[in-house]
């Protein structure tokens, strides 16, 4: 498990790393454009948030705890998710299609985004949601065979593993910090959530998931197999923890 310090040093390597070779052309069939060109949208504005709810949660939380680290890896993470809107902006520009700026699923999460305020299930949703986000890019990547497309889609994969790991050690220590009756709601409603939210995101992007080769249940297991390696791998009967500076936490 990394403090905050370690990933921040991590996100600023990472954001100086170039994957994507912008040389090559954009090019893309009518055929995929059709079925990839809505779902391609919606990410890109979901991936362009500006944050401010999840810093201003954040910022509340790293006071509590007193780890000003904390709301920099956070500030960091969301500048990398702006990155993945910014390429994927980039690549609507070249094959002609507008950025649309509103969208019926990312103006859901936008209300729930605002009205939250607890880091727990911040980091609850962002995990969830990034779980999909790593089915999407590789049925997106694996529906077209447009290079430079599969190369902003690789670029967002290796980012994503890192991003669910910061906010999955996140949850665990808030996990852990409650008692044992607490965890054990928190555990089955952790799940409840997860499973509900990758349901919301098949049907709004069914057809990319199914042109990558992923029926609905393929794409449920994958996702209950995410679940369980994410939310999972908490334990609320376990006792055994590892302390780490002020915090009792376990590790993943």
């Amino acid at each position: 498990m990394q403090t905050s310090q370690q990933w921040v040093s991590y996100f600023k390597e990472n954001l100086e790393i170039k994957r994507i070779n912008w040389q090559q052309p954009a090019t893309i069939t009518d055929a995929e454009r059709k079925t990839i060109l809505k779902s391609l949208q919606a990410w890109q504005l979901g991936e362009t948030s500006d944050g401010k709810n999840l810093i201003r949660a954040s910022s509340i939380y790293a006071e509590k705890i007193d780890d000003p680290y904390y709301i920099k890896a956070v500030q960091l993470f969301i500048k990398e998710e702006q990155k993945h809107g910014n390429n994927l902006g980039t690549y609507l520009d070249l094959i002609g299609e507008p950025r649309i700026k509103k969208e019926w699923g990312d103006s859901l999460f936008r209300k729930v985004r605002y009205l939250n305020t607890s880091m727990e299930w911040w980091t609850l949703a962002v995990i969830a949601v990034e779980s999909t986000a790593q089915i999407f890019y590789q049925s997106l990547k694996d529906a077209t065979k447009c290079n430079l497309l599969k190369e902003i889609c690789t670029d967002i994969l290796i980012d994503e593993v890192e991003h669910i790991r910061f906010q999955q050690e996140r949850l665990s220590i808030l996990f852990y910090s409650k008692n044992l009756f607490a965890r054990k709601c928190s555990y089955y409603f952790y799940r409840h959530f997860f499973l509900a939210t990758s349901i919301l995101v098949w049907v709004a992007h069914k057809k990319v998931f199914s042109a990558g080769g992923n029926n609905f249940s393929k794409y449920l297991r994958k996702m209950k197999f995410k679940c369980n390696r994410t939310v999972g791998r908490l334990k609320p009967d376990d006792k055994e923890y590892v302390r780490s500076e002020k915090y009792d936490v376990r590790f993943l």
